[in-house]
């Protein structure tokens, strides 16, 4: 009995390590244990080399657009309107008539000035001959007084009467003067009631209507503001650039508009100015208000539109680049202890360093970097990486998993995951990754 038990075990062994040398060499054996043991199973990652190119470093600015002229009508004499030839959104050339006032008042006022005028000359007239007269009696009483026939205070008197006769002409001469002015001021301020562009370009905005008043301001009360005339030719945008970001920004740098009204259709744009005063926003965050011309079509050309300027503040030549998604921090403890020690990149005073995944023999190995700035999409690696390599990009949530030596395997483009992390492209505000 106990050699058909001895010769059914020895079946079973034999067939066992058939089985398994079936298994090994067939491949079937990885394929279970990869199936049962995840952590066998190579990675799916998406992979690049670096490439070597230029980079062009940008500072991210929002702010508004706006026209660089516009005009408020106001009216200099207090009148009803009587009529607005044209409305919102329309154009207007510059001398065109815009606004007319009431004149009815001023016409009376003119006419009041131009009655007080004629008064003062006919007055003139009988005050002159007054001084005349006076003169030629001051003339007689000097004869008189040489020869001793009047006195001395009959003389006085009629040196007196003359030069009151001579006052009172100079007096009514200054009278004439005063109307021929105020004709000049009835006249200007009836003109006033007619009001025409002074630019050319459209109305922005409207503030009265046919038939309201409008009061001129005074020192204490701002006067009616009839409409806003903007030259929507040339658009700038006021952007707010951060305190800490200041120091590349020049005049003269190019810089990309994206424009929310507009989305898809950025803008170029050219910084003209940078005010000197620092403000403080709302948020409490300090800025720097940064004037940028912007290149918009006519179509396009609205006041008051929220923007982002990206401002070019440096262009680096024939560097060494990679995807920013791809620079992954990590914790110095994690990484191998040979790695540590014998890295050049590696400030071992910090508890994270940044790192990129090598791809090495199927397995992504960490591998220390220094990087530079940053565009939109990109980052300078000034240390650590070359051409030849073979990096990890994305996905995302693969990356920030993705240990060294793990295995790794070409990501099928086709059935590319959803990337639940953030963007790959990022925005840059001055420096490098964070």
């Amino acid at each position: 009995m106990w050699k058909w038990l001895l010769g059914i075990a020895l079946v079973l062994v034999l067939g066992c390590v058939g089985s398994g040398y079936w298994l090994a060499s067939s491949g079937k054996l990885k394929e279970f244990q990869e199936q049962f043991n995840p952590a066998m199973k190579a990675t799916e990652v998406r992979m690049e080399a670096p490439k070597r190119g230029d980079l062009v470093r940008t500072i991210s600015a929002p702010g508004t657009i706006g026209p660089r002229t516009k005009v408020d009508i106001s009216a200099q004499v207090s009148a009803r309107i009587i009529a607005l030839p044209l409305r919102e959104g329309q154009r207007v050339r510059k001398g065109d008539v815009i606004c007319k006032l009431d004149s009815v008042d001023l016409v009376a006022a003119l006419d009041s000035a131009k009655a007080r005028l004629g008064s003062a000359e006919s007055r003139v007239e009988g005050v002159r001959s007054a001084m005349e007269n006076a003169d030629r009696t001051l003339r007689r009483q000097r004869e008189l007084l040489s020869t001793k026939d009047i006195s001395q205070s009959e003389f006085d008197d009629a040196q007196s009467t003359f030069d009151q006769s001579k006052s009172t002409h100079e007096q009514a001469l200054r009278d004439i003067d005063i109307a021929k002015a105020n004709i000049k001021r009835s006249e200007k301020d009836l003109a006033n009631t007619t009001i025409a562009s002074t630019i050319d370009g459209v109305v922005s905005t409207l503030n009265a209507e046919v038939g309201e008043l409008v009061v001129v301001g005074t020192l204490n009360s701002p006067g009616s503001i009839i409409m806003q005339i903007a030259d929507l030719a040339n658009m700038l945008m006021k952007a707010k650039v951060d305190e800490s970001n200041i120091d590349p920004v020049k005049p003269g740098q190019k810089c990309t508009v994206y424009i929310n009204a507009f989305p898809g259709k950025p803008a170029a744009g050219e910084v003209e100015r940078i005010r000197p005063t620092k403000q403080t926003d709302k948020d409490g965050t300090t800025f720097f208000e940064t004037e940028i011309k912007v290149e918009l079509s006519p179509e396009n050309a609205l006041t008051g539109m929220l923007a982002n300027a990206d401002i070019e503040v440096q262009t680096l030549k024939d560097i060494v680049k990679i995807p920013t998604q791809a620079i992954v921090d990590r914790s110095i403890e994690d990484l191998p202890a040979e790695l540590v020690r014998t890295s050049e990149v590696i400030d071992r005073a910090k508890k994270f360093t940044r790192v990129v995944f090598r791809v090495v023999d199927g397995k992504a190995v960490a591998t220390p970097v220094l990087v530079g700035p940053s565009d939109l999409s990109d980052t300078v690696i000034l240390k650590g990486l070359t051409e030849k390599d073979v990096v990890v990009i994305g996905p995302y949530r693969a990356l920030i998993a993705l240990k060294s030596d793990q295995k790794v395997s070409e990501l099928n483009q086709n059935e590319s995951p959803k990337d639940t992390g953030p963007r790959e492209t990022r925005r840059d505000n001055g420096g490098g990754p964070h």
